[in-house]
């Protein structure tokens, strides 16, 4: 039976509950139905009608459509032309919508893909909306979607108290193996105990599915996450963020292709096909990053082919990754420097890791 959105069952029901409602949306390029139709498109005609006002649309990172191509880049909000909508920005001088943000608003609605990882953003600005639509009495609904990497396999280490950050404001697993809706309800149990939530559950979903198994089709929600594929290997690989080690990005396949300039690709291969990972093989695979780190340099580095997506354990991987990269090149593997995702203290790996663990068993 096909999988259905949240928004696919909204948009079969004619999006009833929205008849009359002043709405926020929070939504991004990747808030498609199953015919790859945008909710704001699928709005704009009631808006235009008078049925609905879309009072006001919020950009996560990256911006409403995904326009703003690295990290930490932020966007302002404007006035789109085609629709005539205000597109706010929670990713630059807010990440929290003010009280004036919301004035007028009598639901706020979520629409967002996320991809099974803790570190992902976009689940932090649902919570930082959920809290300022608590304070503000504004009910909360959102749409919800598949998780691409399954909802059965749960990975890694949590948030230690003090390493709260904007890749963590709250703490899970790094591989979650929850959906935004689910996600969303143990948000509002945790830390927003008195907002009035509704969830659009998935429809025919099952938790051992992939993207694969769905029948949906893939729309990147971020730049750097344009496959399924990459959302695999992102729980682990996104850890190379917060070391001297390209992690893809600039290249074609990032988060699949990882390496540094002071590594030797066959070498570098070898180490990590020697510690027997389950699921994956790694290539030799030298290659150039277009931007960001190492930009125009010949890095040494491997491919990740996932082939047994079951059994891959990512965030296994990236520890033996790490691992291998500090073994064979100690003087220039390094940690990188904060500042990062707005965390301008702590180190960019132990905030991603939830903590200091990873970074003192990869230097012991």
């Amino acid at each position: 039976m096909a999988v259905k959105t949240g928004l696919d069952r909204m948009l079969e029901d004619g999006f009833a509950r929205f008849k009359g409602k002043s709405l926020a949306l929070l939504c991004n390029q990747a808030s498609v139905d199953r015919s790859l139709s945008h909710i704001i498109d699928l709005l704009l005609p009631r808006h235009q009608q008078g049925v609905l006002n879309i009072r006001k649309v919020f950009g996560p990172q990256h911006g409403p459509y995904g326009h703003t191509q690295d990290n930490m880049l932020e966007w302002e909000g404007y006035v789109e032309t085609r629709t005539g909508l205000r597109f706010a920005s929670l990713y630059g001088a807010h990440r929290k919508p003010t009280p004036e943000m919301l004035r007028g608003v009598d639901l706020f609605v979520v629409d967002l893909q996320d991809v099974g990882a803790r570190y992902y953003t976009f689940i932090w600005t649902m919570l930082l909306c959920m809290e300022a639509c608590e304070t503000a009495g504004i009910p909360f609904l959102i749409l919800d979607r598949p998780n691409p990497i399954g909802g059965v396999e749960v990975e890694g280490h949590g948030v230690d108290p003090g390493y709260e950050s904007f890749v963590g404001l709250h703490s899970l697993p790094m591989r979650h193996g929850l959906t935004i809706g689910k996600i969303g309800l143990k948000l509002r149990a945790e830390r927003t105990p008195s907002l009035e939530l509704e969830v659009v559950e998935t429809q025919n979903w099952q938790r051992e599915m992939f993207w694969g198994d769905t029948g949906l089709p893939w729309v990147p929600p971020s730049p750097n996450m344009p496959s399924p594929q990459t959302a695999l290997v992102y729980p682990g690989m996104c850890l190379l963020e917060g070391t001297n080690l390209s992690e893809g990005r600039g290249t074609t396949r990032p988060f699949e292709w990882i390496g540094a300039p002071f590594l030797d690709s066959w070498q570098f291969a070898v180490e990590v096909t020697a510690q027997n990972l389950p699921g994956v093989i790694f290539r030799p695979a030298p290659f150039q990053p277009t931007f960001q780190k190492h930009a125009g340099l010949y890095c040494g580095g491997v491919f990740l082919h996932v082939l047994e997506p079951r059994a891959f354990r990512p965030i296994a991987t990236a520890i033996a990754v790490l691992s291998a990269a500090k073994k064979l090149a100690p003087q220039d593997f390094a940690w990188k420097p904060p500042p990062y995702e707005y965390e301008e203290r702590l180190l960019p790996i132990d905030i991603l890791a939830g903590g200091p663990w990873l970074r003192e068993l990869i230097d012991s």
